[in-house]
């Protein structure tokens, strides 16, 4: 694809970084074949190419309009098109740079910029988020059948074993989850524990920055980051081996830790360093799947689950399949899918400020889950477990917890 891309960006490194992604493009078209808005709404602007045009317009000089903000919007985050592209379009990247551009210039309405600030200070913090889903689980019983399902049971916290091996592995709490599921990390503790490797949490360390960053308030999340960096670096120093991530999102996020502070001189090489170490929880558990053989030979097997494998998990960090192979291998019966490859839904905050769009993706997605009369539900990210658990009387809960259960016989 040709570029001329206008003063203002041309020599910036978001320009740079921008313009090889254009140029990576060849208009095939492929990427549509697996966009779930597009596959929604059938128009070009709501899908990758589309968006990707518009994206060049805005970095062309173009007028910028709310249209071109709304098309943008609407955009998933996915990433399912990166998985298909024959050329290798960083999509995800171009998008963010060309929302940042399109967030300055276009003014959104008073109720959308209370939505989206409300979000960025509520999710990620460790005392309003608890605080006001404490509030909503009060009233729970209270509210309208559809509402009801939106908040969250109470899920019982359960304890972590002490740190007591020479093994030491950091893990990213992340925003919600130690509030909404409880249970997830400390099942990542207990089964790294039987492993031999004890998992320590940082206590200064705080939102991996997605929220914000995401919402294009792109410099408050990096802030999160180089935050995570300080808190996760004496333990690091200390010998740390990796950065366990539980919720996919996160993972995603931290894992371009390296590529997103490249340019700061202050954090460049740990940022480099923090990427290199973070792991989404299965590639941890994959290169212990020889002793947890021998451990699961005695616990019984269950009955069949339906694995959602998260967007972020497959298309962001490229652990397509990853998952499904490890749970067979350790003795899990699967249920096809269909269109596993395909959104839930949820997407950060997109469930919130894109709901309708959300409620169609989520309705196929329970369908397609529901289609083998599975036992419950398993994925690996907070955010699809919570969207998908509001639209199914099946559990759905983090894989992990599943292992971790069939651990305790």
């Amino acid at each position: 694809m040709q570029t001329h891309l206008a003063d203002f960006i041309r020599d910036t490194p978001e320009g740079r970084e921008a313009e090889a992604i254009l140029r990576k493009c060849v208009h095939c078209g492929f990427c549509t074949a697996t966009c779930p808005t597009y596959q929604l709404l059938g128009d070009e602007l709501d899908g990758p190419r589309g968006r990707i045009y518009l994206v060049k317009q805005v970095l062309e000089g173009q007028p910028v309009t709310a249209k071109t903000q709304l098309h943008l919007d609407r955009c998933l985050s996915c990433r399912s098109c990166e998985t298909t592209c024959p050329s290798g379009v960083e999509y995800g990247r171009l998008a963010d740079i060309g929302r940042h551009v399109v967030e300055q210039r276009v003014s959104r309405s008073p109720w959308d910029a209370v939505q989206r600030a409300a979000l960025r200070k509520v999710i990620p913090s460790r005392t309003l988020f608890p605080f006001l889903l404490g509030v909503a689980r009060a009233v729970r019983p209270l509210l309208p059948g559809a509402l009801r399902h939106q908040v969250p049971e109470r899920r019982p916290a359960t304890p972590w074993p002490a740190a007591r091996h020479g093994r030491k592995m950091l893990v990213l709490e992340s925003c919600g989850q130690p509030e909404a599921s409880p249970n997830t990390n400390a099942a990542v503790a207990r089964v790294l524990d039987r492993l031999g490797v004890s998992l320590v949490a940082a206590p200064r360390a705080g939102c991996c920055g997605a929220v914000a960053y995401h919402l294009n308030a792109q410099d408050e999340g990096l802030d999160a980051m180089r935050a995570n960096i300080d808190a996760w670096w004496p333990h690091i120093e200390a010998g740390a081996e990796a950065i366990v991530v539980s919720a996919s999102g996160c993972g995603a996020l931290v894992k371009e830790y390296g590529h997103l502070l490249a340019r700061d001189a202050a954090y460049a090489t740990k940022a480099a360093r923090v990427s290199e170490l973070a792991r989404d929880v299965a590639e941890i558990i994959a290169a212990e799947t020889p002793a947890l053989r021998k451990l699961l030979a005695s616990c019984p097997a269950t009955g069949p689950v339906a694995f959602h494998p998260p967007c972020t998990l497959q298309h962001g960090m490229k652990l397509k399949g990853q998952v499904e192979a490890l749970l067979a291998d350790l003795g899990f019966t699967l249920t096809p899918v269909a269109d596993s490859h395909m959104c839930c839904g949820s997407a950060g905050t997109y469930s919130i400020l894109q709901s309708g769009l959300s409620r169609q993706l989520l309705e196929r997605k329970i369908a397609a889950l529901e289609a083998r009369s599975p036992r419950e539900i398993v994925t690996a990210n907070i955010g699809c477990q919570l969207h998908l658990q509001a639209a199914t009387g099946l559990t759905v809960r983090h894989w992990i917890e599943a292992l971790d259960e069939r651990l305790a016989g």
